[in-house]
C-alpha cells in the first residue's frame, strides 16, 4: 500500500498577494490533513515573484498551527543556501513545536545566479561542493555532537529525507541510509536509475532500516478531461515561462493552452509532464497506480498549483477518495 502527500510551492497567484498565498497554503493543509494525507511538505525558492515559501521554516510554523496530526516539513530546505547551524536551529524549533511531526528534507541545487549569490553572500557553488559534508553536520548538530551546540536543534528528532533529482542524491541518501524523494513532477530523465541505484547501494541506518522511496507528481483531478486540463493550464504556462526566462506570478488558466503552443513548446510540456495525473478521478486512480507499480514508491508526494485554491483542494479530495483502494492503512 502507498502513503500520499503534498507538495505546495505556495504559489502567488496574477492578481493576488503574498499574504493570499499564505492563507491558500494553510487550507490547502488543512485540507490535506482532512483527506488522509501523511505529509505536507513546502519547497525553498527564493527571489521569484511568484513562489512565497522563500522563508520555509517560517511557513512551517504557521501551517503546524493551523493543522494537528499531518506531517510537516521541507521539500526542500536547499541546504547550500544556509549553514547547518542555522537549519539546526529552526528545524530544531519546529521540533519543539510539533513534535513528531517535522519532516526536514534537504537538496543540494542552489539555482541561483550571480544576484541571488550576493544577497545571500555565498559561494553557492562552492557551498553545493561540500554539501555532503554540511548534511553530516547538521546530523551530527542535532545529536548533540562536536563543540557547540544549537538551541534550539540539540535532541531534536526531525525525520531527515535526501531530495534529488539525478543520481547524485540517490547515492548520498543510498550512503547515509536516508530516505530519498525523487523531484520526477519535473526531471523525470533519471527518475528509473536514481531509484535502481538508491535500492541496489542502500547502507542501513538507525533512521532507516532499508530504502524508502517517494516519488513526485503533479496531480490535476475534475468531473472531466478537459476540466483537469484547464486547471492545469496555469501551471503549464508558468512551466513554459519559466523555462523561456520569463518567470513570473501563477497565470490564469487558459482553454486549450498545449495546443496554442508551437511543437518545441508541446514536446518540452510532454516530457516534463511524465509523471502527471490530469483528468477525472478514475483516470488519475489509474495513472497513480501505473507509476507506482513502475517505480515501486512508498509514497507519492503531489504538486500541481492551480489558480483557484478551491480548484487544489476539490482535485486532492476528489483524488484521495479515488486513491482509497491504494492508500496505506495509518
Amino acid at each position: 500500500m502507498t502513503d500520499f502527500s503534498v507538495l505546495d510551492l505556495v504559489p502567488v497567484r496574477e492578481g493576488g498577494s503574498v499574504g493570499d498565498a499564505l492563507t491558500a497554503a494553510t487550507d490547502l493543509a488543512k485540507a490535506a490533513e482532512a483527506a488522509g494525507c501523511k505529509r505536507f511538505w513546502v519547497a525553498e525558492h527564493h527571489a521569484m515573484e511568484g513562489i512565497a515559501g522563500g522563508a520555509t521554516s517560517v511557513v512551517l510554523a504557521h501551517i503546524g498551527n493551523a493543522t494537528s496530526t499531518i506531517r510537516i516539513g521541507s521539500g526542500g530546505i536547499m541546504l547550500p543556501n544556509h549553514t547547518p547551524f542555522q537549519i539546526a536551529e529552526q528545524f530544531g524549533t519546529l521540533d519543539a513545536l510539533f513534535p513528531g511531526r517535522i519532516d526536514l528534507g534537504l537538496g543540494r541545487a542552489p539555482g541561483a545566479g550571480p544576484e541571488l549569490q550576493r544577497a545571500l553572500r555565498k559561494d553557492l557553488h562552492r557551498a553545493a561542493e561540500m554539501f555532503p559534508q554540511d548534511v553530516v553536520e547538521l546530523m551530527a548538530l542535532m545529536k548533540g555532537e562536536g563543540a557547540i551546540h544549537p538551541t534550539p536543534g540539540r535532541g531534536a528528532e526531525p525525520e531527515f529525507w535526501m531530495l534529488g533529482s539525478s543520481l547524485f542524491g540517490a547515492q548520498l541518501a543510498a550512503k547515509l541510509g536516508l530516505p530519498y524523494a525523487f523531484a520526477s513532477h519535473f526531471a523525470p530523465d533519471h527518475l528509473d536509475a536514481a531509484l535502481e541505484l538508491y535500492r541496489r547501494d542502500f547502507q542501513p541506518s538507525e533512521a532507516c532500516e532499508k530504502p524508502h522511496v517517494m516519488a513526485a507528481m503533479n496531480l490535476f483531478v475534475a468531473d472531466s478531461e478537459a476540466e483537469a486540463e484547464y486547471l492545469a493550464s496555469s501551471q503549464l504556462q508558468a512551466f513554459v515561462a519559466l523555462r523561456t526566462g520569463r518567470p513570473g506570478k501563477l497565470p490564469p488558466p487558459r482553454e486549450n493552452f498545449r495546443d496554442s503552443l508551437p511543437p518545441q513548446a508541446q514536446a518540452m510540456l510532454a516530457h516534463i509532464g511524465q509523471a502527471s495525473a490530469i483528468g477525472t478521478p478514475a483516470m488519475a486512480r489509474d495513472t497513480v497506480e501505473s507509476f507506482v507499480a513502475r517505480t515501486g514508491a512508498d509514497e507519492i508526494v503531489f504538486g500541481g498549483s492551480t489558480y483557484d485554491p478551491a480548484a487544489r483542494i476539490r482535485s486532492l479530495e476528489l483524488a484521495m477518495d479515488a486513491l482509497q483502494p491504494l492508500r496505506a492503512v495509518a
